[in-house]
């Protein structure tokens, strides 16, 4: 018994360290962007991709045929590529290299997996399906609640596919029995690489796991409860049974050159450094801070839009239309919740997958008529889709019921293919008639909202506390540096609205897990309304004008119309909603018109409405494609300049944060967010077979939890062609690594980055491609970010004429010597 408790913990330790590189998937409706080599982030950029194309086989850099365009169309500026070019001792010229680069490439071959491991995986994709199941499948696999490992080896001599095991019996007990029976043939020595291995031949299914055993309140997982431990049981078990590779040959492992820097990652870098050159030139270097824009006098109203790259665009359109301001902030507008929609089925996490919900908020009907008429309709639709679901699943009448509602739902299909236009006007004509759910309900903040059986019922406080809510309304902002309100202020979450697209969250709000911010914006509205809680904001220095009014709105990214929440609106303000009204509809037909390269404001409305209403849409938006930078500062320094809806914004006053902890809370939160986002992007579109998920068009969803290319096999995890290229060939987002450029004084920002390694390594190992300080205290001089805490000026960047090879990062001349 000893000794098996012994190898068990071994066991148990290995699988910890193989799942170190495996990083998280989250389920298609709460889809989340991260960097599918997070686990990667301790080592340098180059060093991990390669390590990377090792285990998974994708690519780390973009195909030279991307770099050819660049370098062609002037993305790439010739004197900073020959100067990166010559800094790392290459002095041939860039055709040279781009034909070197592109013989490379021709020579790149992929391994292909031997029959049995193919069986392996389809085995195990079709067991994984159905044990993972959110509520999809008519018949669910039996025996969940036992776990994985259980439910498979209790259906195991069913299965045609695995020969061996008569009974369950004839199989090891426990998921740990069935390890330690395989990997005993081994050396202790190899677990790990052996582990690592099989959990990255399936890095969706694994990564899933990963994300559900890290979530503690997911109630599939406590339900029907799956580990690694367990999945690779059921693994190596079938892997056993085939007579498959257990210790999977990793290819030819590293060569030495991995240490020296990649050809590709030089034309990389040189790409990167000429997009931070057309940045900063267009950032204002004349402000101090906010108070240095504009002539003074108050705003008609301010609005708070999610740092979002879609926010720039709207913004720059709604500024023009009069003497408004506007303003970035994390689209959570800083409340870290559990939601439970009107009408929802469950809880969803709105706030960041690094932040954990403190606090559980339900929507509670705020007007008696509008949510009975909202439930009325409601209640009738619902009817008709399960009746309409019993008859086509039921096998006695599936026949019938086709043979006579086949015209109608042909019918219904021709139009919605043939004129989505018209399908989209008559949907906007039954909003008009039955309230919505957000007129129907708004969430319940107040903690004595809730009785006592709401409070013992879950584990997160339901609502908020006079104290919390405090918290929430100084910490938005402290972090946005606001010492001025107007009458109207609006926060402004942010939604997509598509037809037909299983990665319909991943165009919502990433700051809200993939869900729509309106409710957080409802929330933070509530919060600043609140008498009790502006009294206490002017005990810290907050002082809101007894005339200021918050209201809430959301902006759909796919028609750019924002709606506004204005149930609490007095009337003493509604001339000014009814002028901020008309000034957004303006700012949305101009913002549609720049989006969809047309010159007709009114045909570009009913353009981008129809891609929202229109199923055989497969690129609606572009969501967050040729996102490249996040500018940290008043909004003064880019107002007035088109950043094309590359940048992130988010608002910042370093001269009302003296000791920093506004920008250390951007810094350490906000700036890894986006990280995780650029390179969700970055590694999806430079291979989008292995760290996206291919072509929609053949794409099937699967368990109400992801997608899968044809009928089965691994749950992919990245973002599909069509939201990131143009065809095949084309990129639409250009793949490059986050610029990033901080308004605030070099000494702070090395302080943070001195106080958090975790930041520090994104930089120092080149996952963050560039941070740039723009020191208001030296005159707005900038400074980038050299590495190991130290800075260079900008003044004093080396020239072209005077580079010098480095003696300390040598250089890989050929990628065919990789």
């Amino acid at each position: 018994m000893t000794r098996n408790t012994d190898d068990a913990r071994r066991i148990e330790a290995s699988i910890d360290s193989a799942a170190e590189r495996i990083g998280s998937v989250w389920p298609l409706h709460s889809f989340v962007t991260a960097n599918p080599l997070s686990g990667f982030e301790d080592e340098p950029f180059h060093r991990a991709v390669a390590e990377a194309e090792e285990l998974f086989g994708g690519r780390g850099y973009p195909h030279p045929s991307v770099f050819r365009r660049a370098w062609e169309s002037g993305r790439i500026d010739a004197d900073t590529l020959r100067a990166e070019l010559a800094a790392h001792g290459i002095d041939r010229d860039p055709e040279t290299l781009l034909e070197e680069m592109a013989d490379a490439e021709a020579e790149r071959t992929a391994a292909d997996p031997d029959d049995a491991t193919e069986t392996v995986d389809r085995v195990l994709s079709k067991w994984l399906a159905a044990f993972l199941d959110e509520g999809q499948a008519k018949w669910p696999m039996p025996n969940r609640e036992a776990g994985f490992y259980q439910a498979w080896r209790a259906v195991a001599p069913h299965d045609g596919d695995v020969p061996g095991p008569a009974d369950a019996d004839d199989l090891p007990e426990t998921a740990i029995e069935a390890l330690e029976s395989v990997l005993g043939d081994y050396p202790e020595g190899r677990w790990v690489e052996i582990l690592e291995a099989h959990l990255a031949a399936l890095p969706g299914w694994s990564g899933f796991i990963t994300q559900r055993t890290d979530d503690a309140v997911d109630p599939w997982q406590e339900q029907y409860p799956i580990t690694l431990a367990q999945y690779l049981a059921v693994r190596l078990t079938i892997t056993d049974l085939l007579d498959a590779p257990i210790d999977l040959d990793a290819g030819d492992g590293i060569d030495a050159d991995a240490d020296e820097v990649p050809l590709p990652e030089i034309w990389l870098t040189a790409w990167e450094k000429s997009y931070r050159e057309r940045l900063l030139d267009g950032i204002d270097d004349a402000v101090t801070g906010p108070e240095a824009a504009g002539d003074g006098g108050r705003p008609a109203a301010q609005l708070v839009f999610c740092i979002d790259t879609r926010s720039e665009v709207i913004r720059r359109h709604v500024e023009t239309q009069g003497p408004y301001e506007t303003h970035g902030y994390a689209g959570f507008f800083g409340v870290p919740m559990r939601h439970r929609g009107y009408e929802a089925a469950a809880d969803t996490d709105a706030c960041p997958p690094i932040v954990e919900p403190e606090h559980r908020i339900v929507d509670r009907p705020a007007d008696a008529e509008s949510a009975a008429a909202r439930d009325r309709w409601t209640g009738l639709a619902t009817a008709a889709r399960k009746h309409f679901k019993t008859l086509k699943s039921n096998l006695v009448a599936a026949f019938t019921f086709v043979e006579g509602a086949g015209s109608a739902y042909g019918s219904a299909m021709a139009a919605r293919t043939l004129s989505p236009s018209t399908i989209a006007t008559l949907e906007s004509a039954i909003a008009e008639r039955v309230p919505s759910r957000h007129e129907a309900a708004a969430p319940a903040v107040d903690y004595d909202a809730y009785d006592d059986h709401d409070h013992a019922d879950h584990a997160l406080p339901q609502g908020m506390s006079h104290e919390a809510k405090v918290e929430y309304a100084r910490n938005a902002f402290e972090l946005m540096g606001w010492t001025e309100f107007a009458r109207l202020v609006v926060f402004t979450g942010h939604a997509s609205e598509t037809t037909n697209n299983p990665f319909g969250s991943s165009l919502d709000c990433g700051a809200c897990a993939g869900n729509p911010g309106g409710p957080n914006a409802r929330v933070l509205a509530a919060i600043c309304n609140d008498p009790d809680v502006k009294a206490a904001l002017r005990e810290h220095g907050i002082d809101i004008p007894e005339d200021t009014v918050f209201l809430a709105g959301e902006h759909n990214t796919t028609t750019d119309e924002i709606t506004l929440f204005d149930d609490d609106v007095p009337e003493s303000h509604r001339e000014d909603l009814a002028s901020l009204r008309e000034d957004l509809a303006r700012a949305r037909a101009e913002a549609a018109a720049e989006r969809t390269a047309s010159a007709d404001d009114e045909a570009a409305v009913d353009e981008v409405e129809r891609k929202a209403a229109d199923w055989a849409e497969t690129r609606p938006e572009w969501g967050l494609a040729g996102n490249a930078s996040f500018v940290i500062g008043p909004r003064e320094l880019t107002a007035d300049r088109d950043l094309d809806g590359r940048a992130f914004l988010h608002s910042y006053d370093w001269s009302v944060d003296p000791d920093g902890d506004a920008l250390e809370a951007i810094v350490t939160g906000p700036l890894v967010v986006t990280q995780w986002i650029n390179n969700q992007y970055y590694f999806a579109t430079v291979d989008n077979g292995v760290y996206g998920s291919g072509s929609k068009v053949t794409q099937n969803p699967v368990g109400n939890v992801g997608v899968v290319q044809g009928n089965g096999g691994d749950l992919l995890t990245g973002l599909p062609l069509q939201s990131l290229k143009l065809d095949d060939e084309r990129p639409f987002h250009q793949p490059l690594r986050l610029t990033a450029v901080i308004h605030a004084p070099r000494e702070r920002v090395t302080e943070i980055l001195r106080d958090h390694e975790d930041v520090r390594e994104l930089l120092d190992n080149g996952w963050i491609g560039d941070l740039t300080v723009v020191d208001p205290e030296r005159d707005n001089e900038s400074f980038h970010y050299a590495g190991d805490l130290e800075w260079a000026s900008h003044r004093e960047e080396v020239t072209p004429e005077a580079a010098t090879p480095t003696e300390t990062t040598p250089v890989a001349e050929s990628t065919a010597d990789d």
